[in-house]
């Protein structure tokens, strides 16, 4: 193994002067943004005016696709797809696995007379049928029933991948029960629509017909040499490194920080970019983010389906770029001990079809407390399904990441700022019922009036807050690198919804009982206020005395994936969800059982890896170093007498004793893991089983890792079988 990490090493020196490493930007960039999408400007190109008319209603309305429409869809989706040399159509979809998939067939087809023509029809566009059977379900289908389908989303924008015309679609079974993220996000962005449209036709604005949500995402990741990548056998299979003594520096000094990017990794960048453009992924933004070897790219907001969508095939392009350029992707929230993680902070808003920003202030008293009505529900939302937030971002990976004084707690708390707060205080001092001319005049002018300038100044952010408001839009923080965005976000606008509807009922009501709509509307802000306090937090959410507040406040902190899991279930979630439409409560179950039994899969998975690792490769590593030390001692002792081979050896018998020690308590580490994780295994309900992983397996990992870790500091470098930290996270 030691050879192998050797040979990876030898190679580093030649990669920045790889020629097929430069990278030229072809002209401007917005030049090639969306050539390779089946987009609005292509299909007023490729379609009939009723078929795009067709279309762009069922993106706007959610109007139904007719039959004869997709078949001229479908014939002129396949011209365009093959003037660019596209042979095969595949629907894009996104199983609960984590990543996406995706089945390609053949526009070709063999017809009579030994010819053969390509064809593609509304049939083939519309609907698709791919092998279910292995796909993670939750025990709604039996392995046997292999049938699912998977069905055109016209709301996302076909695109081009190599010689293949990819289509966003959704993934059911044959049963019609989601199997897939897009299905249920459709669900709650359609719900948050006709919640937060009803609200804004009601008592703001009349001419809204449609709100959007909208996603900003946020992807950090790691870069890795790939020859020093394929090294560590804990970095393939995990996705993380499980051993490695940190080095001497680490990021203390924050010089990699916004610092000049590498000439490699910039040349990665650029190509990334490109990939990007073609395909209408809007990414604006690049720099080195905290950790040594950690980057971050962002893009502009985009309607949240597409968002997801975007970022979902931005990790699958960014794998394939980086392997051009010798680097491996590292998703995984905490690769490397000691130094920073990796988050995706998703930046949620809503946006109306008349161009405004639900969140952001106006200039007037009227559009000021529109965005109060807005900023307080959404703020109430979270403190009501605080907890099934939590578990959207719930997983192994993130576990490591959250509360580590790099990423927000696993408390579920909100910053706004001082003075947002200061203007929630002045709200909660509103009159019961109906109000005074003075007392309204007084809100307008000098409580709501000033929103707009309150917010100019607003201007410093709390990074250890997991539920940032930061000037116009709300930034989920804890949401982690390898994370589909899907999860969060139909949480996210689920509960957005369902609070937007209890807001309208309970406004109506006191309209009702005679009370004017602006009073109306105050009246129910006051008892949000009242009732949303204990979420919000402006102080450091990494203290311990933020964690005894939070209790103190009836605030749970799940540190952990079963615990955050096991919230999930209570009652009061699923029937959310069933209202909504979005879960039936079977549904609902079997997403919560997939998401344990992958959590004890991947706590299994890295036990065995760990114990691979230590027996094969430490063990064996570290007893040949003592042999030698052994020999050396040896030959001490044959030319010294006794008194002067007591002081010369002293330090090389010392060490040998230390290394006996050390590879003792990795044999007896290894030992008691894999005994716990074989109970664990056979443990045969999910819920106990992933938490005997969490409580009884993964705790032994530490100790292995101090053990190995030590004997890394002791054994010759030349002799040590893994790729050491300093190698991985500075060299680029």
């Amino acid at each position: 193994m030691s050879t192998l990490r050797f040979k990876a090493l030898a190679e580093l020196p030649f990669r920045n002067y790889r020629q097929d490493n430069f990278v030229e930007v072809p002209g401007k960039l917005s030049e090639l943004f969306c050539s390779n999408v089946f987009s609005e400007y292509t299909m007023r190109e490729y379609l009939t005016k009723e078929a795009f008319s067709s279309i762009m209603d069922a993106i706007k309305k959610g109007s139904q696709i007719q039959r004869h429409i997709a078949d001229q869809v479908a014939v002129a989706m396949k011209d365009w797809a093959m003037s660019k040399g596209v042979t095969h159509y595949t629907h894009w979809f996104q199983p609960l696995t984590g990543s996406t998939a995706e089945k390609h067939d053949s526009f070709f087809t063999p017809i009579e007379g030994d010819r053969a023509i390509e064809r593609f029809n509304g049939g083939m566009l519309i609907q698709q049928e791919p092998d279910a059977s292995s796909f993670p379900n939750g025990g709604i289908r039996n392995t046997f029933e292999a049938r699912g389908y998977t069905a055109w989303d016209p709301t996302s924008p076909a695109f081009i991948m190599g010689t293949t015309l990819c289509i966003p679609s959704i993934f059911i079974s044959y049963t019609g029960e989601t199997l897939d993220y897009k299905t249920p996000l459709l669900r709650a962005l359609n719900a948050v629509d006709e919640a937060a449209t009803d609200v804004c036709k009601a008592y703001f604005d009349k001419n809204v017909t449609k709100v959007m949500p909208t996603l900003g995402w946020e992807q950090e990741y790691f870069l890795v040499d790939s020859a020093l990548y394929i090294s560590r056998p804990d970095l393939v299979l995990t996705g993380k490194t499980l051993l490695g003594h940190s080095p001497a520096k680490g990021q203390q000094l924050d010089d990699h920080y916004f610092g000049s990017i590498p000439t490699r990794v910039m040349n990665f960048m650029k190509e990334l970019e490109i990939e990007c453009m073609k395909l209408g992924i809007p990414v604006t933004t690049r720099h080195n983010e905290v950790a040594p070897n950690q980057f971050e790219l962002a893009p502009m907001f985009e309607e949240v389906n597409v968002a997801v969508d975007h970022n979902s095939l931005l990790m699958d392009v960014m794998a394939r770029v980086a392997h051009k350029h010798h680097f491996h992707i590292l998703f995984h929230e905490k690769p490397f001990a000691g130094v920073n993680g990796s988050g995706k902070h998703n930046n949620w808003s809503l946006a109306t079809d008349t161009g405004e920003n639900l969140l952001s202030p106006g200039k007037n008293p009227k559009k000021n407390l529109q965005f109060l009505t807005f900023f307080v529900n959404t703020l109430k939302a979270v403190h009501d399904y605080a907890d099934l937030l939590r578990a959207s971002i719930a997983s192994a990976s993130n576990d490591h990441r959250l509360g580590a004084n790099e990423a927000p707690p696993a408390i579920i708390s909100a910053f706004i700022g001082t003075q947002l707060f200061s203007v929630l205080e002045e709200l909660e001092k509103v009159t019961d019922g109906k109000l005074s001319p003075e007392e309204k005049t007084e809100l307008k002018l000098n409580v709501v009036g000033k929103i707009p300038e309150i917010l100019l100044d607003n201007t410093d952010r709390n990074r250890t807050s997991p539920f940032a408001f930061t000037g116009n839009k709300f930034e989920i923080r804890a949401v982690g690198s390898s994370a589909n965005c899907a999860e969060p976000m139909t949480v996210m606008n689920a509960i957005a919804a369902k609070q937007l509807k209890v807001f309208k009922a309970e406004v109506d009501a006191l309209i009702e009982k005679g009370l004017k709509k602006d009073e109306a509307i105050f009246n129910v802000l006051r008892e949000y206020i009242k009732q949303l306090k204990n979420i919000l937090f402006e102080g450091d959410g990494y203290s311990d005395d933020w964690a005894k507040e939070a209790k103190k406040r009836g605030l749970n902190n799940l540190k952990t994936t079963p615990e955050a899991l096991k919230q999930e279930m209570d009652k009061k979630f699923a029937d959310l969800y069933e209202e909504l439409g979005i879960f039936s409560h079977r549904e609902f179950e079997a997403r919560n059982e997939i998401k344990f039994e992958k959590y004890s899969t991947v706590i299994d998975i890295e036990a065995r890896v760990l114990a691979d690792i230590a027996r094969n490769h430490i063990i064996p590593a570290a007893l040949n170093y003592q042999n030698r030390l052994i020999e050396n001692v040896k030959g001490l002792k044959e030319i010294f007498g006794d008194k002067e081979f007591q002081t010369l050896a002293k330090e090389q018998i010392s060490l040998i004793s230390q290394i006996s020690a050390n590879v003792s308590n990795i044999k007896v580490g290894v030992d008691n893991l894999l005994t716990e994780k074989e109970k664990a295994k056979n443990t045969k309900d999910s819920h106990k089983q992933a938490e005997a992983y969490c409580n009884k397996v993964k705790p032994l990992f530490d100790t292995i890792r101090e053990a190995s870790d030590a004997l890394e500091m002791m054994v010759d470098d030349e002799l040590w079988p893994l790729t050491k930290y300093r190698e991985l996270l500075f060299t680029r």
